[in-house]
């Protein structure tokens, strides 16, 4: 039986929704995947392209509130940054929640100059989350 893992952010619109992208696309036969946030932002555009250069399609996704998942019974809740993790609430039922922090590639971003440079910022994150999703099940 597939597990329910969610990837929790501030905004669900960056690194939660490359996790949930990666996830589906690496191994979404083994597990029902995804993505909310505290509060919503709009998907962040960069991510999408990134995710795009290594043929992982997001464009189709949508920032959701994490309240959304209420009714959703989760086995495993993955908190991909900080804020996420410090305001992260209990959930009842089983769901085990885990801490896997990743930097904000537009946080990044703002310390470099140059559009390349920017965009190597979202690729680093990405790759980072391409590393654990590959290994997700040393963290169940």
């Amino acid at each position: 039986m597939k597990k329910n893992i969610l990837f929790l952010c501030t905004g669900n619109a960056c690194r939660s929704q490359m996790a949930e992208g990666w996830l589906r696309h690496l191994k979404g036969d083994q597990y029902h995947v995804f993505s909310a946030g505290i509060e919503t932002h709009a998907l962040n555009p960069n991510a999408v392209k990134v995710m795009a250069e290594v043929g992982v399609d997001i464009s189709g996704h949508h920032s959701q509130l994490l309240s959304e998942f209420d009714a959703q019974a989760l086995d495993y809740v993955f908190t991909v940054c900080g804020h996420a993790h410090e305001n992260c609430p209990v959930f009842l039922g089983k769901a085990k929640v885990i801490h896997v922090g990743f930097d904000d590639p537009p946080k990044l971003a703002l310390a470099v100059a140059g559009d390349e440079a920017k965009m190597d910022c979202y690729r680093q994150v990405r790759d980072e989350i391409r590393d654990f999703v590959e290994r997700i099940e040393h963290f169940l």
